[in-house]
């Protein structure tokens, strides 16, 4: 994805290096630099005739001694602080040659993603914390019977999912507690996510790892649901949705449908264009929705998502 570019901002190449285990390299500014002391993701300024992932390449090269081999599109984000506006064009690096060091004398560690938030970071890095503890894949494991739960989840399990949101809006509300007290004890053996899509007050309750905010829920809130280590994301189908979310300071939303799906004949699906123009608008993470598959994650990635979420399937790596 190539961003446009205001005349204001400093356009910034920033790389989420990962290890052999998804850890996380960070390095701590020199205390005389802007926002001095605190830690960043490696990177710097994308300088004239450059596309970001070659001044990402340059910059790791200069700052560690590595040269990337595979970076992804990850999230782009826009910040102002007092003296000046930054782009920060985010690629994850998967693959990279070479041993990191710190060449201009800067303190480097590997950090466990879910350990990211210990550290103090510039305001503008938020989001990226945040994108960089979430998955690529988010499954919506949608009205499944009891019976049945165990499977699913296993399924899931086995193909990689590690994020799951449970919704079951046909279940009243006692039977989806049932349902979400059953489902939470058997994803946590699994070492599974599970965000509950109902009442935040019931996910904190029954110590779920996160609640997703349907849009009717989304609209009625005045203030992000409070919790620790508490994932909060929503379901968004325009810009003032989106919008809303990234007010209220959610973790990640989901934008649909971007194309036509089974489930939903008769809704007309955004496409990649106005998809892309969407995300584009807010400093969130957002997972695409809608007619995906494995083989849209790529193209997912390339117009702005952090991923792709799938209602029917995404079971044995199958997304539907």
């Amino acid at each position: 994805m190539n961003p446009v570019v205001q005349s204001h901002e400093l356009h910034v190449a920033v790389g989420v290096v990962r290890g052999a285990a998804g850890e996380v390299l960070i390095a701590r500014r020199h205390d005389h630099l802007h926002q001095g002391g605190l830690w960043e993701f490696p990177g710097g300024k994308v300088e004239a005739g450059e596309s970001t992932l070659e001044a990402l390449d340059r910059e790791l090269h200069e700052e560690l001694g590595i040269r990337v081999l595979r970076g992804e599109p990850l999230l782009q984000v826009r910040h102002a602080y007092a003296d000046r506006s930054v782009l920060l064009d985010t690629f994850e690096v998967l693959e990279f040659s070479g041993t990191p060091q710190g060449r201009e004398g800067q303190p480097i560690i590997w950090v466990a993603a879910d350990d990211l938030s210990s550290f103090e970071f510039p305001a503008a890095n938020r989001p990226i914390l945040t994108a960089a503890r979430l998955p690529d894949r988010y499954a919506i494991l949608d009205n499944p019977a009891e019976q049945d739960l165990s499977d699913c989840l296993h399924n899931l399990g086995a193909s990689g999912v590690r994020v799951v949101q449970l919704r079951a809006k046909a279940l009243s509300d006692g039977a989806y507690r049932s349902l979400a007290t059953a489902a939470l004890k058997i994803a946590a053996d699994l070492g599974v996510s599970l965000l509950l899509n109902h009442d935040p007050q019931l996910a904190l309750e029954l110590g779920a790892q996160g609640v997703h905010l349907d849009s009717a829920r989304l609209r009625r809130l005045d203030e992000r649901p409070e919790g620790s280590h508490f994932w909060v994301a929503a379901s968004c189908h325009n810009h003032s949705e989106l919008q809303k979310a990234e007010a209220l300071g959610l973790d990640f939303a989901v934008l649909s449908p971007v194309c036509r799906t089974p489930s939903h004949s008769q809704a007309v699906p955004m496409g990649w264009e106005r998809f892309r123009e969407l995300v584009a608008t807010v400093n969130i993470p957002v997972y695409a929705l809608g007619g995906m598959n494995l083989d849209c994650l790529p193209k997912a990635r390339q117009n702005g998502a952090r991923g792709i979420a799938g209602i029917r399937g995404m079971v044995l790596g199958s997304l539907r």
